[in-house]
C-alpha cells in the first residue's frame, strides 16, 4: 500500500510551488487540470502561491493576481492579493558591476536581465536571448544601457546559454556582497544577501498567521531548497535536482508525469 502524502490530522492551509520543472509540464505549460484542483483547494481555505524565480508580471499572465499570494524573483518581491509585502532591493552598484562583467563578451553565450519590481530591463537584444527571457519575464523593456535605468532592481538575472555553473564560477567573487545561486541549468540569479524563497514564504506565513506545520511545498531546484526550511510537508519532483531530492520529505513523480497534481488532488478531497 502507498504510503499517503500527508499524516492523519494534517492542516495544510498553504501550499507554495516553485513552477519550471516542477509544476509546469514538459512543454512548460500549466497543466488544464490545476484549475478544478485549484477551486476545490480555495473552496477549503488553502491558499496557494505560485513560489518562481519569474517576474511578478509574468506570474501575473499566468494566476489571478487578486486572489493569490505570490513569491517571485526568488522571493525579493511578494505580493498577497495585489498588495505588496516584501521587497528585497538591491545595491545599485552591484547590479552596474554584473552588467559590466558581461557587456560586449563575444566569448561568452549569456546576457544579463535586471529585474525591477514591475520590469525586467536587458541590453542584449538579439532574438535568441529574447525568447529565452521572455519566457519568465512578461514586462520586458530593450534599453541601451543598463546603468542608465532609473529602478529599483530586486535581482539581476544572466541567462548562459551553454552552462549556468560557469556563469555562477564567474560571479562567485560577489558572494560577499550579494547571494549568488544557481536557479536552473541555464540561469544564475544574484540577490540581497540572505533573501530567498524562504524569506518570501516567511513574510507570507506571518502576513496570514500560518506556521510550518500548515505548510506544503514543492520543488525541483537548488532555490526551492530554503523553502524546506520552513515547512513540515516538503516534495521533490522526480525530475528535480539530487540535492534537492534528498532534503525533501517525500520524492513525488516528475513534472511531466503530473506530481504535484497527485499530491494536490489528496488536499484537494
Amino acid at each position: 500500500m502507498t504510503e499517503p502524502y500527508f499524516p492523519p490530522g494534517a492542516q495544510v492551509r498553504l501550499v507554495a510551488c516553485d513552477m519550471d520543472g516542477t509544476l509546469l509540464d514538459g512543454n512548460g505549460e500549466l497543466p488544464p487540470q490545476f484549475w478544478p484542483l485549484l477551486a476545490r483547494l480555495e473552496d477549503r481555505g488553502l491558499v496557494f502561491v505560485p513560489a518562481s524565480g519569474r517576474q511578478y508580471a509574468a506570474l501575473t499572465r499566468i494566476f489571478p493576481a487578486d486572489e493569490l499570494g505570490f513569491i517571485a524573483e526568488n522571493g525579493n518581491y511578494v505580493v498577497l492579493q495585489e498588495e505588496e509585502v516584501f521587497a528585497a532591493v538591491l545595491d545599485r552598484s552591484l547590479v552596474d558591476e554584473v552588467v559590466l562583467r558581461f557587456r560586449g563578451d563575444a566569448g561568452r553565450d549569456a546576457g544579463v536581465v535586471a529585474c525591477g519590481k514591475t520590469t525586467a530591463y536587458v541590453e542584449r537584444s538579439d532574438r535568441a536571448f529574447l525568447d529565452e527571457a521572455g519566457k519568465y519575464y512578461a514586462n520586458l523593456e530593450v534599453v541601451e544601457r543598463l546603468d542608465r535605468v532609473e529602478a529599483d532592481f530586486v535581482k539581476v538575472s544572466v541567462f548562459d546559454f551553454n552552462s549556468s555553473q560557469t556563469t555562477y564560477d564567474r560571479l562567485v567573487d560577489l558572494s560577499q556582497q550579494s547571494q549568488v545561486v544557481l536557479s536552473s541549468p541555464h540561469w544564475v540569479d544574484l540577490m540581497r544577501p540572505g533573501v530567498t524563497k524562504g524569506t518570501g514564504l516567511r513574510e507570507l506565513q506571518r502576513r496570514l498567521g500560518i506556521g510550518p506545520d500548515q505548510t506544503a511545498v514543492f520543488g525541483d531546484f537548488h532555490n526551492d531548497l530554503p523553502m524546506f526550511a520552513e515547512a513540515d510537508y516538503t516534495f521533490a519532483v522526480a525530475n528535480g535536482h539530487a540535492d534537492v531530492r534528498a532534503a525533501a520529505r517525500r520524492v513525488i513523480p516528475s513534472n511531466r508525469e503530473g506530481g504535484v497534481l497527485d499530491v494536490l488532488a489528496t488536499l484537494a478531497e
